[in-house]
């Protein structure tokens, strides 16, 4: 046997390579990572953003309930106004903290910070982002969204057991509208837009939601265009979760909102796939 060959029989066989892990296409831990990043950076602002989220519909509360209120007896289904503007303000709560931070905070870091530069290079990428920060938003207005009904109940609104799931319909509508201040914010070229944006668009959609009046004071061609808004199917769940859930009726504004969510979040990522990647 020769000295080439006596050396290839003794060297020790190469070891198994290790298995490597199947990524999904949607990693725990990078959404978990992004989230956690959130939840650390809020803990430095939490004081501010909580009293602007939570003061401003507690005052239209005020101002519409009591103001109003004291020359409006009943409206609704024998409601007192009081009650119709406390359970309606929860959805504008929502939509206060959940589009408009999401609008400015999106455009903010991708524009002046470059943070989502920074999260996209370590192993995240867009749809996880745009997950991350749109489930971060929903969970806080699913929090910030209870305020205006807490007030109600301390002016007299009566406590009842279908509240409890108040928080969970401020997520669902919250994620929707989180992910559309997340699309707005990768498509439009300047912050200065935004006014266009608050003003023609979100300024009339809880206008005409069934939140200060029913939408069936208004003519047919208008209560069609309201019905077809997110928000008043938002106020329509939690005015059915204080005063009695209506069965098939409120399995459809379930589903709606859901489709909004997933229509938006396909959005959202679309756009900063584009803003971020292309």
């Amino acid at each position: 046997m020769t000295g080439a060959s006596m050396t290839d029989a003794a060297a020790p066989a190469p070891p198994p390579a290790a298995p490597t892990r199947k990524l999904h296409r949607f990693e725990g831990s990078a959404i978990g990572g992004v989230l956690i990043r959130e939840m650390i950076n809020f803990s430095s602002y939490w004081r501010s953003t909580t009293f602007s989220s939570t003061v401003e519909p507690t005052i239209y509360l005020l101002a519409f309930g009591f103001g109003l209120g004291s020359l409006i007896t009943t409206v609704g289904n024998g409601l007192s106004y009081e009650e119709f503007v406390g359970t309606g303000m929860v959805a504008m709560a929502v939509l206060f903290s959940s589009a408009m931070p999401s609008m400015f905070g999106t455009f903010v870091k991708y524009s002046f910070q470059h943070t989502y530069d920074a999260i996209l290079a370590a192993p995240v990428d867009t749809e996880e982002l745009v997950s991350a920060e749109a489930l971060w938003m929903a969970m806080r207005a699913s929090v910030f969204g209870c305020a205006p009904l807490l007030v109600a109940m301390i002016f007299g609104l009566p406590p009842a057991w279908g509240m409890l799931a108040v928080p969970a319909i401020n997520f669902l509508a919250g994620f929707g509208w989180s992910c559309f201040g997340i699309s707005i914010a990768a498509f439009v070229k300047s912050i200065d837009n935004f006014g266009y944006i608050t003003s023609a668009v979100i300024t009339p959609l809880f206008l005409v939601a069934g939140t200060f009046f029913p939408i069936d004071q208004l003519p047919e061609w208008a209560q069609v265009l309201a019905q077809i808004n997110p928000l008043y199917h938002c106020v329509e769940l939690v005015r059915h979760a204080a005063f009695g859930f209506e069965g098939w009726a409120d399995v459809w504004n379930v589903a709606y909102l859901i489709a909004f969510g997933l229509i938006m979040w396909r959005v959202a990522i679309f756009g900063m796939t584009r803003k971020l990647v292309s």
